[in-house]
């Protein structure tokens, strides 16, 4: 949670009333949706629209940044797995290809179904599979599309549903997900068996390489390291496969000999578990290797959701280099790559610290206002009167309690309910949601930021 020092609290007094005004403005003079850069289509989806103009010049700039590979040093030494399935590859892999895999020299692209995906081959993770295996009925679809091809899909098996506290139990790709980590691992070790490292990535996590190989300098390849984001099942620590992982040229080798000398012990374990990253923590955890660690390198968040002003886990993330985003839409994957290239274009740039992407990337598209939009602003606030009694609010009231709360940065309105919150994210477009942010609060919190002496790693 973030805490303004007492410097900027006693500017509330004069700052508030100011804030206000600006916020009735933005209140009664809207009409529709006034997010800038952002278009709402009929179905509730968001495009958005450049704030640079749309004139040939920023074009042929864009075109000058993407047409030629900057050095990644060390990225010879690294083989890139992209984990994907047939319900969702032709819809989110093809971004990755003319974006984030566009440079990588050594990928390999994992599936549940062999086929052409913008020109690179996915590779059927099951090929090898047991006959008791394919006899699981989580590989119903995985048979279906065997024999029949994208036609042997159903209606159901492109239903979206909620996520739940054990995954999504009732979408028949994500039950078949759980059987391609173990499958995976042995597929990357067979296609390159001599990389120092094997970086494992799904189609919804955005990768800053040269963060990642600054990171990756720290560490020794013949030891046997698992790196990742830190989640639990149980007493089961493992690295989050959304947020992506990293195996060392040690431990790779280690885990797919343990999982090839017990392959029936190990299909047992799968089946009975609901996630396939836990498992493959789990078969690490017993030939000892330990996970590191990696938060906030690595995230469950996307680049929307970031607290980049606050800290978890005891570390504040301002100074510390990403490298991956999870649940980044194809839109959001584009936009990214374009910030990541402008940014390394620039030479004296030797690294992208959450800090930069806050500072120069989020902060230029909050707003005091915006229709439509969702913040996920979470502390709810009930207005009463003398009696106990709840007064209904307007999103007007909604602002004026978040700037007279000298903690509040973002506040949310969406049927007659007030939220706030300490945090400030970018969000995503959500009809029938108006939320805003105390710009002054926000900037006078950048500018207290000390400028990072140095770049904070975990090692």
């Amino acid at each position: 949670m973030l805490t303004l020092p007492a410097r900027y609290g006693r500017w509330v007094p004069i700052l508030t009333p100011l804030a206000l005004i600006i916020l009735f403005l933005h209140l009664h003079s809207r009409t529709g949706n006034n997010n800038p850069g952002v278009i709402l289509d009929s179905s509730g989806s968001s495009s958005f629209s450049s704030n640079s103009g749309s004139s040939s010049n920023s074009k042929d700039i864009k075109a000058d940044l993407t047409s030629t590979c900057r050095s990644l040093p060390g990225i010879d030494d690294v083989l890139v797995v992209l984990k994907t399935g047939i319900t969702e590859a032709q819809d989110k892999v093809p971004v990755h290809i003319r974006t984030t895999l566009r440079c990588i020299p050594h990928k390999l692209i994992i599936s549940d179904y062999e086929e052409d995906i913008a020109g690179q081959r996915a590779t059927d993770v099951f090929r090898n599979a047991s006959q008791s295996m394919l006899q699981s009925k989580d590989f119903a679809i995985y048979n279906r599309a065997k024999t029949q091809g994208r036609a042997g899909l159903l209606q159901q098996d492109h239903t979206k549903v909620a996520n739940g506290p054990a995954g999504m139990m009732d979408n028949p790709g994500w039950k078949l997900d759980k059987w391609k980590f173990l499958p995976m691992v042995q597929e990357a070790r067979a296609y390159r068996p001599d990389a120092k490292w094997y970086v494992f990535l799904e189609a919804d996590t955005y990768p800053i390489w040269t963060n990642l190989l600054a990171w990756l300098a720290n560490f020794d390849s013949k030891k046997e390291l698992y790196i990742g984001n830190q989640m639990q099942i149980g007493d089961n620590l493992f690295a989050h496969g959304g947020s992506g992982f990293v195996l060392s040229n040690g431990a790779i080798h280690s885990v797919a000999d343990h999982v090839s000398q017990y392959p029936e012990q190990w299909e047992m374990i799968t089946s009975r578990e609901w996630a396939g990253d836990c498992v493959l923590g789990m078969a690490l955890a017993t030939v000892k290797i330990s996970l590191t660690w990696s938060w906030p390198h690595v995230t469950t968040e996307s680049v929307w959701g970031q607290d980049a002003l606050g800290e978890g886990f005891g570390k504040r993330q301002w100074c510390y280099p990403p490298f991956t985003f999870h649940h980044m839409s194809p839109t959001d994957v584009d936009r990214m790559w374009d910030f990541d290239q402008r940014w390394f274009s620039n030479e004296n740039h030797t690294v992208l610290h959450y800090g930069d992407i806050f500072t120069h990337f989020i902060r230029p598209t909050l707003a005091h206002y915006l229709d439509n939009w969702d913040n996920n602003a979470k502390d709810q606030f009930q207005k009463k009167n003398d009696q106990g009694i709840v007064i209904p609010m307007t999103v007007w009231d909604c602002a004026e309690h978040c700037a007279s709360d000298p903690s509040c940065l973002q506040y949310r309105f969406t049927n007659g309910i007030c939220s706030t919150s300490p945090e400030a994210v970018r969000g995503t477009p959500a009809r029938g949601i108006e939320s805003g942010t105390m710009m002054w609060r926000v900037d006078a919190a950048i500018a207290g930021k000390e400028k990072c002496a140095e770049t904070m790693w975990i090692t």
